[in-house]
């Protein structure tokens, strides 16, 4: 039996893995340096919550104010409040469905949405991960959501606060390693 693609589900399939990641971590762990570069793995969750809030909001989603902040609820409380509350928005078809300009063309808010956060929360799992020291390994199906993403992202993936430039990690490198080299980041 397919899996729903609704937007709803589609988010929810992708923020699970991260939801369990941040509720088992100690936000201690947190507060160290992620891959990215500047950023604690506490700033990589309060970016996920900033970045995905400032779309559904331009896109009309009707999201609680203020909006939740790691500083103020924690990183656990912080992003199962914003989660929950995107959750809901992407339930509702008559936002979900709503025509959405991207700069890739005409979309809707859910597949725009999972197209740039979906990317989003698989490889910033990954970050958050090594600034708490836990592994974290992709799924088959979540290396091939990234591949598909960053050759969909074309040149935009270069962007400035997109991806830093490929790295080389050799032919021998896991799949995984690899998809994670394209975005900039260092696997090793």
């Amino acid at each position: 039996m397919p899996l729903p693609r609704d937007a709803a589900s589609v988010f929810d399939r992708k923020n699970t893995p991260l939801m369990r990641l941040i509720d088992a971590t100690d936000p201690r762990a947190l507060e160290h340096e992620s891959p990215c570069e500047g950023w604690s793995g506490l700033d990589v969750v309060q970016h996920l919550i900033d970045t995905q809030r400032d779309f559904m909001l331009k896109a009309g989603a009707d999201l609680p104010d203020p909006a939740p902040t790691v500083a103020a609820l924690g990183p656990a409380t912080a992003w199962r409040t914003h989660a929950e509350g995107v959750a809901r928005q992407l339930a509702d078809d008559t936002l979900a469905e709503r025509a959405y300009e991207t700069p890739f063309g005409v979309s809707t808010v859910g597949a725009a949405f999972d197209q740039f956060f979906g990317f989003d929360l698989i490889v910033h799992r990954w970050d958050i991960g090594q600034a708490a020291g836990v592994s974290v390994d992709f799924s088959e199906a979540e290396i091939e959501q990234l591949e598909t993403a960053i050759a969909g992202f074309g040149e935009h993936i270069r962007g400035e606060g997109v991806c830093g430039p490929a790295i080389d990690v050799g032919a021998d490198a896991s799949r995984q390693d690899r998809a994670l080299a394209l975005t900039g980041r260092d696997p090793s």
